[in-house]
């Protein structure tokens, strides 16, 4: 069963870099909101063009193609 704290985290839309991915999908730098990056559960978020920054999960509705 899934702790109350995991699912606050997974609902957490914005994570600095070197955080690890709450969620799967996509997330954009605030920096460049049209650089799309599609990250895994997990994964360490990066920096962006070198620079630590803070990444915001995107929905599909978000982003455009």
């Amino acid at each position: 069963m899934k702790s109350i704290a995991l699912l606050r985290e997974r609902a957490t839309r914005v994570m600095p870099t070197g955080s690890h991915c709450p969620a799967s999908g996509l997330w954009s730098p605030d920096a460049e909101p049209d650089a799309v990056q599609v990250f895994a559960e997990g994964h360490v978020l990066p920096a962006h063009n070198g620079l630590p920054t803070v990444w915001r999960r995107r929905t599909a509705g978000e982003v455009q193609a």
